[in-house]
């Protein structure tokens, strides 16, 4: 985990803005533009056969150059992220450091942060000098609560206008009440059990595969999960383009779990953790319900695992750090549809420790799969990656999950998205001035380069905006910031021409610097905005390694 540099004064600073409900953003001073590159003085040197980011330049005011050491097929895709929204220069340099810019955004999308009642909800107010359509709604509420059931007779009670994954068992209720909608979501996801190889027994890839073939896996699908779920032959969802090359995952065969078990030195299994968060997920309806099972199953192999359910956001952490020593269970909906989303965050090269030491015969193919657009040589390399991951078993993936939103039947513009990115703006909530969003879970920051989980990414879509984003209800790449991203003939080069006369809510002017400083602070881990909840970036991986990566020191 990287260095944690929000200090005594940002923590106070931090709890003082909690307690006072939050706000809006807090005021920052006007940064006029300035033609400037990051790394100023040159490119950043490009390690040979290594993917990543050289230079970001803005060259005029609307117009900014990206600079790769690699091509990367999938650029815009990674620039529509909500990790990659745009924030002010003036608003970094004030906010970053003392920690307020984690819990009072300053964007440029349709609402703004009115407050965030911590433990309650987040309330949104719409921003009327947003430069495209204006929100339906005056108010957005995103309220949260870990309990399907809650959620649902919250919807039925009306004091919900929209839930996030409808419970597998109420999925027929919802369809035959007629004052509700239901919306499924297709299953670009992935359940998987996690295994640290730093740690025994996990060290021992026969320990990893007895694991592996010991699960009932479509017990589990067709237990807890609604329809619309299947076994996962594959880490990505075969839907996605080069997704499912190479072989299928293991069958099951409880007696070669137990020969493999012997051979490795447990004849008579062993003891660990389970460890989980009890967060409802679109490939995780059932949390505690999905891991008793797995436990259950693993006993029959003579393995005794007790369950170990953290705080969400403290699992993310413990997980990303490689802080966990047992078994884990996690999982990944698309950000994007490309294999690389799934495979490079998971085993990349820049990827995390949740996993242990990175497998060399996967991050090297992937690396290889994630620089060229020949479709053929893509599909030969994704089949070599997909069978090394096999073959070492960093995990085990388990299912992609259906799932489903459910609205009031008069809310105007409901929606689901295959991303779980939907768009508050674009309901009306049966011309009630304020649209309530209830999800499973408390964002862990509102500073979204540096946050992982859903509950985050979705609230500051909502506040924010990349220069690319998605279609409304589906995985297509739309400009917004942006008007424009042209790439050279090698796809080293990206110009990109900015939409003008756009405004960030506290009133500063967008244009190319916030680009490049919005990057910059990301990237490098000596810049003087490079401060987070966490000051880890997880996802900045996708799209490169950092500069000073020395300076990411671990935290104690």
């Amino acid at each position: 985990m990287k260095n944690l540099r929000v200090g005594a004064l940002g923590a106070a600073l931090l709890m003082v803005a909690v307690a006072c409900g939050g706000s809006s953003a807090p005021a920052a001073e006007t940064v006029d533009f300035a033609a400037r590159s990051w790394p100023e003085a040159a490119a950043a040197p490009c390690a040979a056969g290594a993917a990543g980011m050289s230079q970001i330049t803005s060259v005029d005011a609307s117009t900014v150059v990206f600079k790769l050491c690699a091509p990367d097929v999938a650029f815009l895709q990674k620039l529509a992220l909500t990790n990659f929204v745009i924030q002010d220069s003036g608003y970094l340099k004030a906010h970053a450091a003392d920690g307020s810019i984690v819990t009072a955004p300053n964007g440029t999308g349709p609402f703004s942060l009115n407050a965030w009642e911590k433990g309650t909800q987040i309330v949104l107010n719409r921003f009327d000098g947003y430069w495209g359509t204006k929100a339906k709604a005056k108010t957005a509420v995103i309220q949260w609560q870990s309990e399907a059931a809650a959620r649902l007779l919250a919807l039925q009670a009306g004091t919900a206008d929209a839930i996030d994954n409808v419970a597998t068992t109420d999925f027929a209720t919802i369809a035959a009440d007629s004052t509700l909608a239901l919306k499924p979501r297709e299953g670009l996801n992935i359940l998987y059990l996690g295994m640290n190889n730093t740690y025994k027994p996990f060290d021992d890839v026969r320990v990893r595969k007895a694991i592996a073939i010991a699960l009932d896996r479509q017990r589990i699908v067709d237990t807890f999960y609604p329809g619309g779920s299947i076994v996962a032959t594959h880490f990505t969802p075969c839907s996605i383009e080069f997704a499912c090359e190479g072989d299928a995952w293991y069958d099951q065969d409880v007696a070669g779990a137990k020969a493999l078990l012997a051979e490795a030195g447990y004849p008579n299994g062993f003891e660990t953790t389970l460890s989980l968060r009890d967060v409802v997920r679109g490939y995780l309806p059932d949390p505690v319900s999905v891991a008793t099972d797995i436990q259950a199953q693993l006993a029959d192999i003579g393995i005794t695992v007790s369950l170990d359910v953290q705080e969400s956001t403290a699992y993310l952490d413990n997980t990303s750090a490689g802080k966990v020593a047992g078994l884990h269970l996690l999982g990944w909906g698309a950000d994007y549809p490309d294999p690389t989303n799934f495979l490079d965050y998971h085993f990349g090269v820049n990827s995390s420790a949740q996993f242990g030491t990175h497998f060399d015969a996967i991050t090297n193919v992937l690396t290889q799969a994630g620089a060229t657009a020949d479709s053929a040589t893509r599909k030969t390399l994704y089949a070599q990656a997909n069978n090394a991951i096999r073959e070492n078993i960093p995990m085990i993936p388990m299912v992609h999950g259906g799932s489903g939103v459910a609205f009031k039947a008069d809310v105007a513009g409901a929606h689901s998205s295959p991303l779980g990115n939907e768009e508050l703006a674009v309901m009306d909530p049966g011309g009630r001035d304020s649209l309530v969003w209830v999800q499973g879970g408390e964002p862990g920051g509102l500073y979204c380069a540096d946050e992982t989980d859903g509950e985050s990414l979705r609230v500051c879509g909502q506040i924010s905006e990349g220069l690319f984003g998605f279609t409304t209800g589906t995985a297509e790449v739309k400009p917004l910031l942006a008007t424009a991203c042209e790439a050279s003939a090698d796809l080293l080069t990206w110009t990109c021409t900015l939409r003008k006369d756009v405004k960030f809510q506290n009133g500063a002017t967008f244009d190319a610097s916030d680009v490049v400083d919005t990057f910059a602070a990301i990237w490098d881990c000596k810049h003087p905005y490079h401060f987070g909840r966490t000051s880890v970036f997880e996802y900045w991986g996708l799209i490169s390694g950092f500069l000073n990566a020395d300076a990411c020191t671990v935290a104690q």
